[in-house]
């Protein structure tokens, strides 16, 4: 069974979010609100992880795992960002935007897409993720928990644990988030393309 865990939305409290990286840190799988619905996380050094993720959402291993980082500095150790993707992704982070871009050498290869060698990275507008990467001291891998089927995130706490208690570790619960997924955007050949419209605006990418 999930453990389920409250937490302050705004204010989330230091030894929940204690609690919370050392599940992480014993390689667990934790069901996380974000500012674009619910987001299955991990450490990035959980084998298990990603092949859990990928069951449980049913995909296959050449979906793009997303990093969330804490800031700017720490997204740009590891994804390469030129001048105008720095600007582009600036102005519109933190937010609910996932960038796709070239992994650097701090990706773990079995995160990178097989082919192309990039990974989604973004920096969430939501503090109990800042809080809780800040506290890890690394990005953590992630991907939207958008099941088999349906085309929207979850966004209840109590909805994830009641169906997928035996599949993930923990559910956190901070109320009710927004249950519209982040704006996918891949920079990777150098000029923007919108891969899915979601709740960032994409005039300017377009």
């Amino acid at each position: 069974m999930a453990r389920y865990i409250d937490v302050h939305p705004d204010n989330p409290q230091p030894r929940v979010i204690d609690q919370l990286v050392e599940l992480l840190k014993d390689d667990q799988l934790i069901a996380l609100p974000t500012d674009s619905g619910y987001a299955l996380v991990s450490r990035l050094d959980n084998h298990d992880g990603k092949d859990r993720i990928l069951t449980i959402r049913g995909l296959d291993d050449k979906h793009h795992f997303t990093l969330l980082c804490k800031d700017f500095s720490q997204l740009g150790t590891f994804v390469h960002v030129d001048n105008s993707v720095f600007r582009a992704v600036k102005g519109v982070t933190p937010g609910p935007y996932t960038f796709i871009l070239e992994a650097t050498k701090e990706v773990p290869r079995r995160l990178m897409h097989p082919k192309k060698k990039t990974v989604g990275v973004r920096i969430p507008d939501h503090a109990i993720v800042h809080a809780l990467v800040e506290a890890m001291g690394e990005p953590l891998m992630a991907s939207t928990l958008i099941l088999p089927g349906e085309t929207e995130p979850r966004s209840m706490g109590w909805d994830i644990k009641e169906e997928l208690d035996h599949l993930v570790d923990a559910v956190v619960e901070a109320g009710e988030c927004p249950a519209v997924p982040t704006t996918v955007v891949d920079f990777s050949e150098g000029e923007p393309e919108v891969l899915r419209v979601g709740a960032g605006d994409v005039t300017r990418f377009e």
